[in-house]
C-alpha cells in the first residue's frame, strides 16, 4: 500500500516521529491518583475473604474453569477434524484451497499492518503507564506483551475461522449433490460451533490466566493492555475486511447486469476475490469482533467491581461468580448444540427441502433457555448467601441472575426482531420485491431504507425495554448494598446492571458466533459449486457414483445451495445487532469508570454531566458527527475500490471460448481489494485514534458527552444500515430462487439494491461496534493523561496537544474522503 507520494517520507513515519515527541511531553508523573488501571485485584486464594461450595477458595474454583476452557478448545478441535475429513470432489477442493490461499495472503498482509498500528497504541501505553503511573520498564513491557496477546488472540481466532470455513465450503457444495438438505445445514453449523467454542474458550482462558496467575497489583493493568490489544485487532480487521469484501462483492455482482452472466460465473475474475471477501469480511471480521466484545465486556465488569464496591470479600464473590458463569456458558452452548442437532436430525434428516432457518432458530432459543437456567443455578450455588458488612442478602443472587438473563433473553429476542425485517419470509423483504416490479431500482432502494428505519425503531425499543427491566431490578438489594450512600447506590447499581446485561448478551456467545459463521460458508458453497464447473466435467456422474456412492442431482443441489444461502444471509444479519447492542450497553459501564475518576466517586462535579454544561452538550453533537463521518468514509473506500475492480473486470473478462478466468486476472482483483481496504482502514484508524485523543484532551466532560453520543447514535445507525442491507440481500434471493427471474429487469433492480446494501450491512454498520468499544476503552487512558496534565498545572500544554491531535485527525478525515476519490476525468466532449 502506498502511503506516500514521490520521494517524501511515508505519512505514517512522519506522524510517528511527531507523535513520539508530543507523547514525550505528556509522560510526566503528574497524576498518580489512579483510575481503572491502578486498581489492585483481591487475593482470590485467601479463604478468609470468601469460600465457595463447601470451602473452596475462589482461585481453586476458577481453576476448574481453566479445565472447562480446555474442554471447549478440544470440542472445537474435534469438530475441526470432522469437517476436514468430510468427502469432497477434488475439483471443489481445489477451488476452496485457492480461496484459502488468497485469504491467507490477505490475512498475513493485515497482520503486518496491524503491527504498524500497534506502535501508536504502544506509545500511549508507554506514556501512560511509564510516565503517569510511574511503573518500571519491566512492568510496562509486561503490559505491552498483553496488548500483543490481545492482538494475537483476535488475529488467531480469525485465522482459525477462515481455515475451517474454507474446508466447510467445498464439503457443503459436494454434500448438496446427493439432493438432501440436512447435510447442507449441518456442515456449516458444525464449522460455526467449532469457531464459537474455540473463540470463547480462548478468550476466557487468557482472562482466567490473568486473574489467577498474574500478581494482583499488575492484573488490572494487564487486563487493560489485553483489552486494548484485542480491540485494536478487531477494529482493524473489521474495517479492512468490510471494505475488502464489499469491493469484491459489488465488482462481481455488477457483472450479472453488464454481461447477463450467472451468479459466480467461473469466467468472472471477480468471483475468487468475492469468495475471499466472504471470509475476510464475514468470517475474519466477526470472529475478531466477537473475541474482542467478550473480553472488553468482562474487563468493564472487573474494573467496575473494583472501583465501585469497597468491601474486598464482596469483590471476590462477584468476580468468581461472573467468571464461573462465563465458564459454565461454554458447557451450556455445547450441550444446547448437541441437543438441537439430535432434534434437527430426527425432523429433517431425510428431507430434501426444509426451512433452513427453523433449526437455527431453535438452536438460539434452546441455548437461551439453557443459559438462563444455568445462570440461576450457578448464582444460587455461589452467592446464594452473600453477606455484605455482616448482613446476609438472600434475594440478591436471583436478582443478579435475572439482570444477566435480561441480556440472555435479548440474545434470542433480537434475532427474532431482525428476521422480521431481513428473512425471505419477511413482509418487508417481499415488499422490496414488489416495489421493484414497477419501480425498478429506485423503489427498491426506498423500500429497503424504509425497512432499515423501522427495524432501528423496533430494535431500539427491545433494547430499551430489556435495559429498563434490568434497571428496575437493580434498584432493590443491589442498590442497597453496592454503596451505603443511597444517591450513589442507585446510580452505581444501574450502571452495574447495564454491564451485566451486556455480559448476558454474550452468555450464549459460542452459538451467536456459530449462526453468524453459518453465512460465509453457505455463500462460499454456492461459489465453489459454480467455480468447480462440476457439471461440465466429462463422466462426472459416473465418477462420483464410483468414488463416493452418490447419485448426483444437479438441479436439486443448486436449489439447496440457494435456499441455504438465504438462511445464511438472515442469520448473519441477526448477530450484528447483538454485537452492536453489547458495545452500546457495555460502553456505559466503561464510561462510568471515567465518570468515577472525574467526579471523585460521584462526590463532585455532578452538575457538569448535564446538557446545561456547554462542553458536555458539544460533546454530544460531536459524537454524532463522528458516526456519520465514519459511515461515509467506509462507504467511500468501498465505492472507489469497487469502481477500480469493475473497471478492471469489464476490461479483462473473457466470455467467448473460456470456461474459467485466469488466475492472474483473479489475483489482480484481489490486489485491488486489498489496496483499497488498507488505504481505507489506515485513514479511518488514524482519524479515530487522534480524534479520541483530541476529544479527551479538549475537556473531560466534553469527552463524556462524545462517548455517550457515539454509542447511542452508533447503535441506531448500525442497526438501520445492517438491516436495510440484509433486506436488500434477501430480496435479491427471492427473485433468484422463488421467482427464478435471473437476467430480467426485475433482477437488475434487486441487484442494484443489493449493491447499495453491501457496504451498509457488511462495512459501515458492523465496524461501528469495535470502533465504539476501542474509542471508549482507549479513551480511558487518554482522559486520565489529560486530567493528569491539568492537575500538574499544565492546562495550556493540554489544549496545545488537543489542537495538534485535532489537526492530525482532520488531516485523515480529509484523506478518508478526498484522498479516496475515484478521480476519473470526464471526457471534454461528454454531454
Amino acid at each position: 500500500m502506498a502511503l506516500s507520494q514521490g520521494k517524501h517520507r511515508p505519512v505514517s513515519s512522519r506522524l510517528l516521529s511527531l507523535f513520539a515527541v508530543t507523547l514525550g511531553m505528556t509522560a510526566l508523573p503528574a497524576f498518580a491518583g489512579g483510575g481503572e488501571a491502578s486498581l489492585v485485584l483481591p487475593n482470590l486464594a485467601d479463604p478468609k475473604l470468601a469460600t465457595f461450595l463447601g470451602g473452596m477458595t475462589g482461585s481453586s474454583l476458577l481453576s476448574w474453569g481453566l479445565l472447562i476452557c480446555i474442554a471447549g478448545l478440544l470440542f472445537g478441535a474435534v469438530f475441526f477434524g470432522q469437517v476436514k475429513k468430510l468427502p469432497a470432489h477434488k475439483a471443489m477442493v481445489e477451488v476452496s484451497e485457492l480461496i484459502y490461499e488468497t485469504c491467507k495472503t490477505y490475512l498475513a498482509t493485515q497482520g503486518k499492518f496491524l503491527l504498524i498500528l500497534w506502535v501508536f497504541i504502544a506509545a500511549i501505553i508507554v506514556a501512560y503507564f511509564g510516565g503517569i503511573q510511574s511503573l518500571s520498564m519491566k512492568d510496562v513491557l509486561v503490559i505491552l506483551l498483553f496488548s500483543l496477546i490481545g492482538i494475537a488472540g483476535s488475529f488467531g481466532v480469525a485465522w482459525f475461522g477462515i481455515r475451517i470455513n474454507t474446508y466447510a465450503n467445498s464439503r457443503v457444495a459436494f454434500a448438496s449433490l446427493a439432493g438432501k438438505g440436512f447435510p447442507c445445514y449441518a456442515i456449516p453449523l458444525k464449522s460455526g460451533i467449532s469457531i464459537g467454542m474455540l473463540l470463547i474458550s480462548t478468550e476466557l482462558l487468557i482472562m482466567l490466566g490473568i486473574l489467577l496467575f498474574v500478581p494482583s497489583e499488575m492484573a488490572g493493568k494487564c487486563f487493560i493492555g489485553f483489552a486494548i490489544g484485542e480491540s485494536l485487532g478487531a477494529a482493524a480487521l473489521r474495517i479492512a475486511g468490510g471494505i475488502f469484501t464489499k469491493i469484491a462483492d459489488i465488482g462481481s455482482d455488477l457483472m450479472k447486469i453488464v454481461f447477463k452472466i450467472k451468479e459466480d460465473d467461473a469466467r468472472n475474475p471477480g468471483v475468487i476475490a468475492d469468495c475471499a471477501g466472504d471470509n475476510a469480511g464475514d468470517s475474519v471480521g466477526p470472529t475478531a469482533d466477537g473475541f474482542e466484545t467478550y473480553g472488553v465486556t468482562c474487563v468493564a465488569l472487573v474494573t467496575f467491581i473494583m472501583a465501585a464496591i469497597p468491601e474486598t470479600a464482596v469483590q471476590v464473590q462477584l468476580l468468581v461468580w461472573i467468571f464461573a458463569i462465563g465458564a459454565m456458558m461454554i458447557l451450556a452452548s455445547g450441550f444446547s448444540y448437541l441437543v438441537n442437532e439430535m432434534i434437527a436430525k430426527g425432523k429433517y434428516g431425510d428431507a430434501v427441502h426444509f426451512n433452513f432457518e427453523a433449526p437455527l432458530t431453535s438452536l438460539v432459543w434452546i441455548t437461551s433457555i439453557v443459559s438462563m437456567v444455568v445462570t440461576f443455578v450457578v448464582s444460587k450455588l455461589l452467592i446464594g448467601d452473600i453477606a455484605i458488612a455482616g448482613k446476609v442478602y438472600p434475594n440478591l443472587w436471583w436478582q443478579l441472575a435475572l439482570i444477566i438473563n435480561c441480556g440472555t433473553l435479548a440474545g434470542a429476542l433480537i434475532p427474532e426482531a431482525v428476521k422480521a425485517f431481513t428473512s425471505t419470509n419477511s413482509g418487508h423483504v417481499r415488499e422490496i420485491v414488489t416495489a421493484s416490479r414497477e419501480g425498478g431500482a429506485s423503489l427498491n432502494v426506498l423500500a429497503g431504507l424504509t425497512a432499515g428505519n423501522f427495524s432501528a425503531y423496533w430494535l431500539g425499543l427491545v433494547i430499551t425495554a430489556l435495559m429498563a427491566g434490568a434497571y428496575l431490578i437493580s434498584q432493590n438489594d443491589l442498590a442497597a448494598v453496592i454503596n451505603p450512600d443511597t444517591a450513589k447506590g442507585v446510580v452505581m447499581a444501574a450502571v452495574f446492571a447495564f454491564g451485566l446485561v451486556a455480559f448476558g448478551f454474550l452468555s450464549m456467545g459460542p452459538v451467536t458466533i456459530a449462526v453468524d459463521s453459518y453465512g460465509p460458508v453457505t455463500d462460499n458453497a454456492q461459489s465453489v459449486y459454480e467455480l468447480s464447473t462440476i457439471e461440465q466435467l466429462p463422466g462426472i456422474e459416473a465418477e462420483i457414483k464410483r468414488d463416493f456412492n452418490v447419485d448426483v442431482n444437479f438441479d436439486v443441489a443448486k436449489d439447496l445451495l440457494e435456499e441455504n444461502d438465504s438462511a445464511g444471509n438472515t442469520f448473519k444479519a441477526t448477530s450484528k445487532p447483538v454485537l452492536i447492542g453489547t458495545a452500546v450497553v457495555g460502553s456505559a459501564t466503561m464510561v462510568f469508570s471515567i465518570i468515577m475518576l472525574l467526579t471523585d466517586g460521584l462526590s463532585v462535579n455532578l452538575g457538569l454531566l448535564s446538557v446545561l454544561h456547554p462542553p458536555f452538550l458539544l460533546g454530544l453533537i460531536a459524537g454524532g458527527a463522528t458516526i456519520f463521518w465514519f459511515s461515509g468514509a467506509a462507504t467511500q473506500a468501498v465505492s472507489t475500490g469497487a469502481y477500480r475492480a469493475v473497471e478492471f473486470i469489464k476490461g479483462n473478462i473473457k466470455l467467448d471460448g473460456e470456461t474459467k478466468a485466469s488466475v492472474e486476472d483473479s489475483k489482480r482483483v484481489v490486489e485491488i481489494c486489498t489496496q483499497y481496504a488498507q488505504k481505507g482502514m489506515f485513514n479511518i484508524f488514524m482519524a479515530v485514534f487522534f480524534g479520541t485523543l483530541a476529544c479527551a484532551f479538549v475537556e473531560p466532560f466534553f469527552f463524556i458527552g462524545y462517548l455517550f453520543s457515539i454509542a447511542i447514535v452508533g447503535l441506531y445507525q448500525a442497526v438501520f444500515m445492517a438491516n436495510a442491507g440484509g433486506a436488500w440481500d434477501n430480496a435479491k434471493k427471492i427473485v433468484e430462487t422463488e421467482l427464478r427471474a435471473k437476467g430480467t429487469p426485475l433482477h437488475d433492480a434487486v441487484v442494484v439494491g443489493d449493491t447499495v446494501g453491501d457496504p451498509f450491512k457488511d462495512t459501515s454498520s458492523v465496524a461501528l461496534n469495535p470502533v465504539i468499544k476501542f474509542t471508549t476503552l482507549f479513551g480511558l487512558l487518554a482522559v486520565e493523561m489529560a486530567v493528569g496534565l491539568k492537575a500538574s498545572g499544565q492546562g495550556g500544554l493540554t489544549l496545545a496537544l488537543a489542537a495538534i491531535f485535532l489537526a492530525i485527525n482532520l488531516f485523515f478525515v480529509y484523506r478518508s474522503f478526498y484522498g479516496m476519490r475515484i478521480n476519473v476525468e470526464i471526457p471534454k466532449d461528454a454531454a
